[in-house]
């Protein structure tokens, strides 16, 4: 999961024209080099490859602070 999670970040920065910081766990979301809008379509990405959205949950999840926050609320959504 987590590879798909990278490559899609990668993806939506390359096509948004955004330029993404080193993933890491420890990478802040804010400092990562996407916008609202590359978060909004890296979301829908990641439900279209791996069928689930945190984020559409009741009640809904809030962005993580960091990367590594971020790959585990899809891993631990996804059960």
């Amino acid at each position: 999961m987590r590879s798909t999670i990278t490559s899609e970040f990668q993806q939506v920065a390359i096509e948004q024209e955004r330029l993404l910081a080193p993933l890491s766990d420890s990478l802040p979301l804010a400092q990562s080099g996407l916008d609202s809008l590359s978060f909004a379509i890296l979301v829908a990405r990641l439900e279209d490859c791996l069928g689930v959205n945190p984020f559409a949950a009741a009640p809904p999840a809030q962005l993580p602070p960091t990367f590594g926050e971020f790959v585990r609320l899809y891993e631990n959504f996804r059960g």
